[in-house]
């Protein structure tokens, strides 16, 4: 999983980064700021993958310097929610697109995104920093890197694997929390945003069948990546909790997380109309230039047209 993940993952993401630092310099959007974070956080997530891989050939053996431990375990854990902020973020502003267009289009500032995502970083930092704090605190190894006598007599370390009851006592909690905080109010607000875009996309009549049903399919799209890639490790939290150990499938469920990585890019980049937009687009921009979002640059007007056809608008005014 590993390596589909950062041979699919690694130059995917590399073009979503270039594409999308291309548009922000053009002309930011809320939607583009969010989208070039998320695609910061993954490619940052796979720059240190091969640790990780290196650490999964060896059987698990951290037989790397022991400084880089905790190091690679809060990067890898920080950047997986981080991302789970950063699709929260991207779901509010879809949902506030479609739902709401024109208050939207009206008030919304790139600043917003920018400082959103800064503090997402420093949400996932602050988080995460209990790796460091567990690896420190309480154990009688350096940086919490066990070891177990093998046959050879050679002691082989195993990395952030095994805890004392001292560090479960922060730890299990620490887990409890993340599960709520950063997995469990995201997803909702999630579903919640996605939800009311399914519902509002299917009365819009107007707008092309196709068009309609490619935005379904990449809100449905979203909540089954959502769960699926970070509904299982998350569950581990609560069932570690309970049972006060880690479950023994936990690494199984964090390779779903790890996949995460690769699917963003289809999910947000190639299924979406960003290249469109960017690359063939040029006469939309030119006739809708306050639109500049993946998302709602096709169905903005059309949205427009439908709440006036519903007499929600009124008729505009003729020329002066």
């Amino acid at each position: 999983v590993y390596i589909v993940t950062f041979v699919l993952g690694f130059p995917m993401n590399g073009l979503a980064f270039y594409t999308f630092c291309k548009k922000v310099r053009r002309k930011p959007t809320p939607i583009d700021i969010l989208l070039l974070n998320l695609t910061i956080s993954d490619l940052l997530f796979l720059i240190f993958l091969p640790f990780k891989m290196h650490e999964a050939n060896n059987n698990m053996i951290w037989n790397l310097p022991y400084v880089l431990c905790p190091l690679i375990d809060f990067i890898f854990f920080m950047t997986i929610y981080n991302s789970t902020f950063c699709l929260t973020a991207v779901s509010v502003e879809r949902y506030l697109g479609v739902v709401f267009p024109i208050q939207h289009t009206l008030r919304r500032q790139p600043g917003y995104a920018v400082a959103a995502s800064i503090f997402f970083w420093f949400l996932s930092f602050f988080h995460m920093s209990v790796v460091f704090v567990v690896s420190f605190f309480g154990s009688t190894k350096p940086l919490n890197v066990t070891a177990d006598q093998n046959a050879s007599g050679q002691t082989p370390q195993i990395c952030y694997e095994n805890f004392n009851d001292i560090q479960l006592k922060i730890l299990l909690p620490v887990r409890l929390e993340l599960f709520v905080v950063l997995f469990c109010i995201p997803f909702l607000i999630c579903c919640f945003c996605y939800i009311n875009v399914i519902k509002v996309l299917s009365k819009m009549q107007h707008i092309n069948r196709h068009q309609r049903l490619r935005a379904i399919g990449m809100a449905l799209g979203t909540l089954i990546l959502f769960a699926v890639c970070f509904g299982p490790y998350n569950i581990s939290h609560v069932v570690g909790f309970i049972t006060w150990k880690s479950p023994d499938w936990r690494d199984k469920a964090l390779l779903l997380s790890t996949f995460n990585a690769c699917l963003d890019p289809f999910i947000f980049y190639m299924s979406s109309s960003v290249l469109i937009a960017f690359y063939s687009s040029e006469i939309i921009k030119k006739k809708k230039p306050c639109i500049n979002s993946p998302w709602t640059s096709n169905i903005f007007f059309l949205s427009l047209k439908e709440k006036k056809s519903n007499g929600q608008l009124p008729s505009a005014p003729g020329p002066a």
